[in-house]
């Protein structure tokens, strides 16, 4: 029935303690009282209110993607420390007003795991970006959980549960959905509670939780879902050789971005990035010379969007000579920059295990080739807690100041004094 909170029963189950050989221990009789699932506006501003006053509420959703530009929307799942709920965003007449204004309340903090795409789909739908937010992927990252580490995973090493993924490969849209579905759902922000607890503790156990404010600053920067068209062009590899080329493919990125989100089509469905490359090698203005290239797509000049990529085309080639971009110039390296960016990748490597601290939290290859090569380099890596943590370090052992040992059954830094400088400096000298 519309307009009803439908309630899902469960039978109880018996709970499974994980011990450190693989056992299993029971430990006591746990029953699942229901799933409420929302379908009507005013249950969803009821609930809404009782997250609101929470000082967390856990977030998931559900969405499809293959054929579309933007993500559809078919579920969002959410639970706080006394409730949770799978919003049904499909179920006729559903204002979704009152879970934006959730989403907005800086007095709630938003948990996810992974968060970007869950983010870029409230933010496309209501035009404002979650916050505060907390993503337990990058705060086990910080805790020493390793790079990039799956829900799944992150709920057993901190639970011992072992979560059922079958239903991962639903269609989410497909309507009714069925308890199983349903239940892995709703598994997904509730065992999500425990695992934002636990890092949260853990952070504020080694003083780290502030380690998290500029991955979350940049989680939650408008800049990072709403690039203008005119900078689709970057996420293009760099093939251009001449200014010309250059300029037809910015011109053509900015026509298959702005169709693709007005047709709300996949990028690759307008024009596959490798058919980009050879239309700004050949510039096409004609339709027959258009069909010809080998990396178009049978009957392309035929279809709805040829004509589009032609004009694109064409205004790239009407830019004078002295308007046309220049082509970026990469630096070049100092010489010795490799071998010192290999150096700094067996100190990034023994601080990251040392402090339990995944690699890619503390600098990109990069970064890593920048400080080799400019001890002032402007990047993450030499400011805030990852300066104290690496920066200095990796500065100490360019200049000399430190060597990197094997001292035992471990790789170590050790300090190097001013006789042993001076050796080194005749040796090199010589």
């Amino acid at each position: 029935m519309r307009g009803v909170l439908h309630i899902a029963a469960f039978p109880p189950c018996t709970k499974q303690k994980f011990t450190p050989n693989g056992e299993t221990k029971p430990i006591g009789l746990e029953y699942k009282t229901g799933m409420k699932i929302i379908t009507t506006t005013k249950d969803l501003s009821d609930h809404c209110k009782t997250f609101s006053s929470c000082p967390f509420v856990t977030v998931d959703t559900e969405f499809l993607r293959e054929t579309t530009f933007w993500p559809k929307l078919c579920l969002v799942q959410m639970a706080c420390a006394h409730d949770e709920c799978i919003i049904d965003v499909l179920a006729d007449g559903l204002d979704l007003s009152p879970l934006w204004e959730l989403m907005a309340n800086e007095n709630v903090v938003k948990v996810f795991h992974a968060a970007r795409q869950d983010i870029e789909i409230v933010f496309h739908l209501s035009g404002k970006i979650p916050h505060p937010v907390f993503d337990t992927q990058v705060a086990a990252m910080v805790c020493g959980f390793g790079d990039s580490i799956s829900y799944d995973q992150l709920v057993y090493k901190i639970s011992g549960e072992r979560l059922d993924k079958s239903s991962r490969f639903t269609d989410w849209a497909r309507r009714p959905l069925n308890d199983k579905q349903l239940t892995y759902a709703l598994a997904d922000v509730t065992h999500l509670r425990d695992v934002y607890l636990s890092l949260k503790a853990n952070l504020e156990e080694q003083d780290r939780a502030h380690w998290l404010t500029e991955e979350m600053d940049i989680l939650t920067s408008l800049e990072t879902y709403d690039m203008p068209p005119e900078n689709a062009w970057q996420r293009l590899k760099m093939r251009a050789k001449k200014p010309r080329e250059l300029a037809v493919l910015k011109s053509v990125a900015e026509w298959r971005e702005v169709t693709a989100r007005k047709c709300n089509v996949p990028r690759g469905r307008v024009i596959k990035d490798d058919a980009i490359y050879e239309v700004c090698a050949q510039q096409p203005q004609t339709m027959k010379h258009l069909g010809s290239l080998r990396c178009m797509s049978r009957g392309f000049d035929k279809n709805r969007y040829a004509e589009g990529l032609l004009e694109a085309v064409s205004t790239a080639m009407e830019i004078s000579k002295e308007q046309l971009p220049i082509i970026p110039r990469p630096k070049q390296a100092p010489e010795g920059t490799g071998a010192a960016t290999e150096m700094l990748k067996v100190l990034l490597k023994m601080v990251s295990e040392q402090n339990g601290v995944a690699a890619k939290v503390i600098a990109t290859v990069d970064e890593l080739e920048k400080i080799a090569a400019d001890d002032n380099a402007d990047v993450a890596a030499m400011k805030g807690w990852r300066r104290e943590l690496f920066g200095s370090h990796a500065l100490d052992l360019k200049q000399g100041r430190t060597a990197i040992g094997f001292c035992g059954k471990s790789v170590r830094l050790m300090s190097v004094d001013c006789r042993e400088k001076s050796n080194y400096a005749k040796i090199a000298a010589e």
